[in-house]
């Protein structure tokens, strides 16, 4: 098992399958990101090499991200890959939804278990001044078709920002009143390359939290491969609401997800000073060296990310790693 000097075990891997985006999200990417290679990014093979390792060390779950991870051609052959792999148990997806009602069909054919979708808000002006995309009912109709599949899970993903959904919880909970999804609030995150941003437009989770408590929402368990989310059900409601909050107190306590980006580096946290890369080790179907540079390299993970102590690490910006 990974198991870091902190005593959490490691059970969840979030994959970045590219760092190309084709939305151009102001908290994210506003120049956009649509280069139209992927050659630097890893390959099926080294895919199934390093999963091989992880699934070894007792990975039971992986989240393939981006960029948007849907615009790698490859993405169903990455799919079937994953549920391939021996001690794999579930493989999810988030993805900005662009061509979601096209490619679901495939992506279920393949295997997917999970699908995440990014949903900033629920105003179609208000999503397009967001994203740089007039897209939303598209992906509502999509994530619709999602939740009317065998898919086991499927969340929306909002990012809190202070001038854009500050006021859209009411609209958000009567989306989910009817509907079996899993809506996930984030709190932005202060990036090397967004400080001005985040000073304008962080918006803490913690007043979604106490609305929730006082209107008969309560806090549910989590399993040991499920993210930070702290979840919360209502008995009159269908879905549910999530709360990922990285500058609450023991946010990082229990930590089980490692990050590996699309070239191959390995994140032991968002907000590390150092990525270590370990595609020299992919080009032999020995997974023995991977298990060992993964053992030695876990025993480096910090205790917490420092975020309070306005430390950013080396993340140039959350597309790097599906942040």
């Amino acid at each position: 098992m990974l198991t870091d000097r902190f005593q959490r075990r490691f059970t969840y891997l979030r994959l970045s399958l590219t760092e190309r985006c084709n939305f151009r999200c102001n908290y994210c990417l506003p120049d956009g990101n649509d280069c139209s290679s992927d050659e630097a990014d890893l390959t099926l093979a080294e895919i199934r090499r390093l999963l091989t390792a992880f699934a070894r060390l007792g990975t039971r779950k992986v989240r393939l991200t981006g960029g948007e991870p849907a615009l790698r051609k490859d993405l169903t052959g990455v799919i079937s890959l994953c549920k391939q792999i021996p001690g794999i148990e579930k493989v999810a997806l988030t993805t900005n939804g662009f061509n979601l009602q096209r490619e679901l069909p495939h992506w279920l054919d393949a295997g997917l278990d999970a699908l995440n979708v990014s949903v900033d808000s629920l105003e179609a002006s208000s999503f397009a001044r967001i994203t740089g995309a007039d897209r939303l009912q598209y992906i509502l109709d999509g994530i619709d078709q999602a939740l009317a599949s065998p898919l086991r899970q499927v969340k929306l993903n909002t990012v809190l920002l202070h001038q854009h959904n500050a006021t859209d919880l009411p609209a958000f909970l009567r989306f989910i009143q009817e509907r079996p999804v899993a809506l996930r609030f984030i709190e932005l995150m202060r990036t090397n390359d967004n400080t001005d941003f985040y000073q304008a437009q962080h918006l803490s989770g913690e007043v979604i939290r106490q609305h929730l408590l006082d209107s008969g929402w309560s806090l549910q368990p989590k399993g040991d491969t499920d993210g930070p989310a702290l979840e919360y059900a209502h008995p009159d409601y269908a879905g549910r609401v999530g709360l990922i909050m990285p500058y609450s107190k023991d946010f990082c306590s229990s930590c089980n997800r490692l990050r590996v980006s699309s070239r191959g580096e390995l994140f032991l946290c968002l907000f590390a000073d150092q990525h270590q890369s370990l595609r020299d080790l992919l080009q032999s179907d020995d997974p023995a060296p991977v298990v060992a540079f993964l053992q030695r390299a876990i025993l480096g993970k910090e205790e917490t990310h420092y975020l309070h102590q306005q430390h950013s690490g080396q993340t140039r910006h959350l597309a790097m790693i599906g942040g």
